[in-house]
């Protein structure tokens, strides 16, 4: 069982930036998806931004335009760039890789953007 674990959680201000890392505990199968979900408090997750094995990409509409989603070239590791944050975008952002198997959950990173 592959093992996810995001990093680059933080304080930041207002208009500020963060990179977060996802990285995989081992090789990640060919036919996947991997995405970035956050979840704030007193509401439920949702979808922030993916990426597929062609490099396809999409975003919520709450963060186009803004963020960021890039993997490395051995696609065991992803990012998700943060630019001009807002008080909004705080929450727990989780990776999540999605495979014919199943999907599979990191722990999660807190980001928080407060003055």
């Amino acid at each position: 069982q592959v093992q996810l674990v995001e990093s680059g959680g933080g304080l930041v201000q207002p208009g500020g930036s963060l990179r977060l890392s996802c990285v995989a505990s081992k090789n990640i199968p060919t036919i996947s998806v991997m995405s970035w979900h956050r979840q704030a408090p007193g509401k439920q997750r949702e979808s922030v931004a993916s990426i597929t094995d062609g490099s396809v990409t999409t975003y919520s509409d709450s963060v186009k335009g803004r963020f960021t989603i890039s993997r490395d070239a051995d696609r065991k590791t992803i990012y998700l760039q943060m630019n001009n944050l807002k008080p909004e975008d705080t929450a727990i952002y989780y990776c999540k890789l999605n495979t014919n198997s199943g999907g599979t959950w990191g722990q999660g990173t807190q980001v928080t953007v407060s003055s």
